[in-house]
């Protein structure tokens, strides 16, 4: 009994799970208070020789154990150092590494900066006298809504007015009214609004600005700006050129000439602050603009009007198409005068059609027609192939080639010399004299006289038509003697003429003598080169010839001048026309020069379609002897009082 007992004892303490309390034993005859037992199921295997054993009894909360504290700091301590690191590699960058890049982007972000605009330089004629010039102007400006508080004592909060009459934009328009020559109407227009900049007047005169600021007027600023005027209108408008809006050279010696006459800008450089304001102690710097230089022009202005109003007076009476002119001192290649008809005025250019504003005298080609026969006759001379007393007998017509060239008129078989050739304009004998010598070196006479080839102006120009040798058909060979199958311009056709008045030295052609810096330091261009073309001998024995041109048997009678030898001659061509690539109307010349024996002067005149008349000696010789005229009594040229040696134009 004992046994048994203490053996159940132990077997239970035995089975006792780990962590539970143990569980008292009853003692014999003692009675133990109630417990509530779990609840169990009954299970199904019973332990072999315990019988019935008791429930287990319930288990304990589980604790949970908690992190350690240390080790949770160390990891918040590591964090906010990496943190911390980031931070500091970042304001390294910023504030070590790229601190003056971003510096520079912070000041280029604040900074402002202004062009001052150069003053651009004038051009003037010879003598100074000024063809275009730029005159300072303003324009005037206005914040819209500061203007309501014109005449008023108190512009926020209310309202309270000086006195009696009109406050606010009412007012401003009313005062602005007589100096800007507006009515109150639109300039209450323009006052009002809130656009915090708009234009109320352009281009008005610094006193017109003067005159508005004494107004203060709230809101009213006055804009530096400029304007390119041109006192003389017409007068060598094509030579001289024009200006846009913008101010962008579009022609003429303003273009070619751009960089010389704008100078170099200027420019202002400021901080300012969000609200617009100039930081004082900011960023400022300031380039002067430098302003631009005079060119000078080898043009004499008055002769420039009056050979543009005797050309334009023949082109109107004539009704010709155009006409272009030139008078040049052909020693030293200045270009006195260069004159187109129609033309335009460059103070409103854009009044006049695109053509009209180009320089047509360097521009439009044409055939030459006799005024080519100069340089054949030349030539023929130069290459000792004939001379000034040569004898031929000159039908109306010959037959060459392909073709059968005819002479102005139908007349019988004439013995005339080669003078008589050249003053009566045969080109019959004009081709008798030319075929002796080779298509190739009729070539090279054509190019060194400046045929074919641009003039060296220093404008835009056109180079003419002159095909070379192997090119020409069977008539081209004959044709181009006489001035057929090859086209000039008016600037080239002078510059054959000055070549033999120089004695046969060919002079560049130059429109600029002069640059002269702000200070007046005056810079004087160099020398126009030359090229020998012919021997003075030759160029002598050809004036002669050409004053023959000018006497009662030659072709221009009309250009004699009394008390001075002339030499010319008369040019009279079929015009082409490239619209149907046939010939249609004529184009007439006469160009010149004088004293014949001391040659000062060239004047060439062309008239392109003249209705009223096309021979040259008709229709241009009076204007070359007007111009001349003018021209020699104006640069005060003498008379040279020698006598003309006769040179024979015909034989017997």
């Amino acid at each position: 009994m004992t046994a048994t007992s203490t053996g159940r004892s132990r077997a239970g303490q035995a089975r006792r799970a780990p962590g539970q309390r143990p569980v008292p034993t009853p003692r014999p005859g003692v009675k133990q208070p109630a417990t509530k037992q779990p609840s169990r199921q009954p299970s199904g295997r019973q332990r072999r020789g315990t019988g019935n054993r008791s429930p287990r009894p319930p288990r304990p909360p589980r604790i949970r154990r908690t992190g350690n504290p240390d080790r949770r700091l160390r990891v918040a301590l590591m964090v906010t150092l990496f943190v911390l690191s980031l931070f500091a590699g970042r304001l390294i960058q910023l504030q070590g590494l790229d601190a003056s890049t971003l510096a520079e982007q912070a000041i280029d972000q604040r900074t402002v900066k202004i062009v001052l605009p150069a003053h651009r330089g004038d051009v003037t004629d010879e003598t100074g006298a000024v063809l275009a010039t730029t005159v300072e102007r303003r324009n005037i400006a206005v914040d819209q809504t500061l203007v309501p508080c014109y005449k008023l004592t108190r512009c926020s909060g209310g309202a309270v007015t000086t006195g009696p009459g009109a406050v606010g934009v009412r007012a401003a328009a009313q005062a602005l009214a007589g100096p800007l020559g507006m009515s109150v109407a639109a300039l209450t227009q323009k006052l009002t609004g809130t656009k915090r900049f708009a234009y109320v007047a352009k281009g008005v005169s610094p006193e017109t600005w003067r005159r508005v600021a004494r107004l203060a007027i709230p809101g009213l600023v006055g804009e530096q700006a400029s304007r390119r005027v041109y006192p003389d209108g017409q007068v060598g408008a094509a030579v001289v050129g024009f200006v846009g809006r913008d101010g962008g050279a579009l022609g003429g010696v303003e273009l070619a000439w751009n960089r010389t006459l704008s100078g170099t800008d200027g420019s202002l450089t400021y901080e300012r602050s969000q609200d617009g304001r100039q930081i004082p102690t900011g960023v400022s710097s300031e380039v002067e603009p430098q302003p631009g230089r005079t060119v000078r022009l080898t043009i004499d202005r008055d002769l420039q009007w009056n050979l543009q109003q005797t050309l334009a007076a023949k082109v109107t009476a004539t009704h010709a198409q155009a006409g272009y002119a030139v008078v040049e001192d052909p020693r030293t290649g200045n270009v006195l005068a260069l004159a187109s008809v129609p033309t335009f005025d460059p103070n409103q250019p854009g009044a006049a059609p695109a053509a009209d504003r180009g320089d047509r005298a360097l521009l439009d080609v044409f055939e030459p027609g006799s005024a080519s026969k100069v340089i054949t006759v030349a030539a023929a001379l130069e290459e000792k192939l004939a001379t000034p007393q040569t004898r031929f007998v000159v039908d109306s017509s010959i037959h060459r080639a392909d073709r059968t060239f005819h002479d102005s008129h139908a007349h019988g078989p004439e013995k005339l010399t080669l003078a008589g050739v050249l003053a009566q304009s045969s080109n019959v004998g004009t081709v008798m004299t030319g075929e002796r010598l080779p298509p190739s070196r009729l070539y090279d006479y054509l190019t060194a006289f400046g045929v074919g080839r641009p003039s060296g102006i220093g404008l835009p120009e056109s180079a003419g038509i002159l095909a070379p040798p192997d090119q020409w058909s069977g008539s081209q060979r004959y044709t181009v003697m006489f001035g057929q199958g090859l086209s000039v311009t008016a600037i080239q056709v002078a510059g054959v003429f000055a070549t033999i008045a120089n004695d046969g030295v060919r002079v560049t052609p130059r429109l600029v003598s002069a640059v002269v810096d702000p200070d007046g330091q005056v810079h004087s261009a160099p020398p126009s080169p030359s090229t020998r073309v012919i021997s003075v001998a030759t160029a002598r024995q050809m004036r002669l010839m050409m004053e023959n041109v000018v006497g009662e048997e030659g072709t221009a009678a009309r250009a004699e001048i009394p008390g001075y030898r002339v030499a010319g001659k008369t040019g009279t061509a079929q015009a082409s026309d490239p619209t149907c690539g046939c010939y249609r109307g004529y184009t007439a010349s006469f160009v010149g020069m004088a004293p014949a024996d001391d040659p000062r002067l060239v004047v060439a005149i062309v008239l392109q379609r003249p209705v009223n008349g096309h021979f040259g000696g008709v229709v241009a010789a009076p204007v070359f002897q007007e111009v001349m005229s003018y021209a020699l009594a104006e640069r005060g040229i003498a008379p040279t009082g020698a006598k003309a040696p006769v040179v024979p134009m015909t034989w017997r």
